[in-house]
């Protein structure tokens, strides 16, 4: 394993010198060459690729909601009605040890931001006393697999993850029989813990966090569990390489071995229906000098169709193209250039909500302090530096090809031969970019729904695995 030490200082200095914009002669100096084990050669998509495992037969429930109406000119992707169905848990022995053990790590579990009320720790003790059995194994197998739901995935029920759409891969590769299987027959209940919990530093920082804040600061501790839970809705491992944004922070950053690497001012969606979903995704491409093709709610609900046909000067000046079909629709391209609504860079992220990373002609936003003006989209600042890195990161080009790409004023598609993450995120307590842990705003108001569910009982999980609300598609930078 090559360490971030060996690591790091070629790629900071690779940015380094690209951010300032030396000539491609100095570039040529800069080793580009990444370690063979940093980044993944592929990473699993967001949707599985089979529904999971379960052991009993499951119990049916009613059928998730129906999707919400589209808003006028906005395109909209219905989601299917499925049955959902509630999860059971498997039924294994169980030692009186074994049950003890269980019934401590209960008590325990607050310090992971948890409720031991959920777990029946009084039903539990009382079940210990009469003895082993089948009622003990019903009972501990059952909160056991309570635990480790909550542990794996997230205390908080999916209908109060508001506009949530990152599938987490975790109950794929660690199902409820196997890790509670494998931690009978290692006799090891309190190691589920260390098992399941996130991996990432941050999580551990608000744990700490918790377990220092008094109980009687009871608005901060509610904060913190529920900030804690959502780094559990993701994968308990994010990867080595991975680009992560936090909503409320207006940040995006480029992490490599749990170190910030590299971070970028971000403008996100406005609040209501342009406000930027939760996802987990996968960078496929880096695109240099992008064109735009303007979506029909400007084309045809505002006229640009029209006066772009009957105007070809004022067409050409903005770098507008109009094609009108047999069918008499049109359809309007804005070429390349430092005018375009994208900018000069675009991180392609194949997903439903047709939502990416770009550049943007209207830096004059990055100054702002709350920066939520766009459709939905991340336009990111000092975003050609980020992807020349996606393009050496990702694609193994050198620097100088990844320069001249830039600066070419042609459109170029660089396709990933390595691919890696994005996560974007919605922490409203969180460490920032410089380490320090504080709330930031609840711009979306999604803090509201967790909160009420943590001091509601818990509900049991089901396999639904994202939010059901319509998925909005809002391809509009503007």
């Amino acid at each position: 394993m090559v360490s971030f030490k060996r690591f790091g200082p070629g790629v900071v200095s690779t940015l380094t010198i690209l951010a300032l914009g030396v000539q491609t002669a100095q570039a040529q100096k800069i080793k580009t060459e990444m370690p063979e084990d940093l980044l993944p050669k592929s990473i699993p998509t967001s949707a599985p690729t089979q529904a999971p495992k379960r052991v009993p037969a499951p119990v049916p429930v009613p059928p998730s909601p129906t999707a919400m109406q589209s808003p006028v000119g906005t395109p909209m992707v219905s989601v299917p009605m499925v049955q959902e169905t509630v999860v059971a848990e498997p039924v294994m022995p169980w030692t009186l040890a074994d049950a003890q053990g269980l019934l401590k790590t209960i008590e325990y579990i607050g310090k992971e931001g948890l409720m031991p009320a959920d777990y029946q720790p009084a039903a539990l003790k009382t079940a210990i006393a009469a003895g082993e059995g089948d009622a003990l194994d019903a009972l501990a197998s059952r909160v056991f697999g309570w635990l480790i739901e909550d542990l794996r995935d997230g205390r908080t029920p999916m209908v109060a993850r508001v506009q949530w759409f990152a599938v987490d891969p975790d109950q794929d590769t660690m199902p409820t029989g196997q890790v509670m299987a494998q931690a009978l027959a290692d006799h090891d209940i309190a190691g589920v813990v260390d098992k399941l919990a996130p991996t990432n530093p941050d999580y551990a920082a608000l744990k700490t966090e918790l377990n220092a804040t008094p109980m009687a600061n009871k608005p901060r501790r509610a904060l913190i569990q529920a900030n804690m839970d959502r780094w559990r809705w993701l994968a308990r491992d994010l990867g080595s390489v991975y680009l992560l944004t936090n909503v409320p922070e207006f940040q995006l950053r480029l992490v490599v071995k749990n170190k910030i690497l590299r971070s970028y001012k971000t403008v996100v969606g406005k609040p209501g229906r342009t406000a930027t979903p939760q996802l987990a995704e996968t960078v496929s491409a880096v695109v240099f000098n992008p064109t735009w093709t303007v979506p029909q709610s400007i084309v045809k609900g505002e006229g640009l169709g029209a006066k772009v046909l009957a105007n070809p000067k004022w067409a050409a000046a903005n770098h507008y193209k109009g094609f009108k079909a047999e069918n008499g629709m049109i359809t309007v391209v804005q070429q390349p250039g430092p005018s375009n609504a994208l900018g000069l860079m675009k991180i392609d992220m194949p997903n439903p909500h047709a939502i990416y990373l770009h550049d943007t002609p209207s830096k004059q936003y990055f100054n702002s302090d709350v920066r939520a003006f766009s459709h939905g989209c991340i336009r990111t600042e000092r975003a050609v530096e980020l992807g020349m890195t996606m393009a050496i990161l990702g694609a193994q080009m050198s620097a100088t090809d990844a320069a001249d790409l830039s600066r070419a004023g042609e459109y170029k598609k660089v396709s990933m031969t390595r691919t890696f993450p994005v996560y974007i995120t919605y922490f409203t307590f969180a460490r920032s970019i410089d380490g320090e842990l504080k709330p930031f705003a609840d711009i979306y108001e999604r803090d509201t729904p967790v909160l009420a569910s943590f001091k509601a009982p818990r509900q049991l999980k089901t396999t639904q695995r994202t939010s059901d609300e319509a998925i909005i598609q809002l391809d509009n930078p503007l």
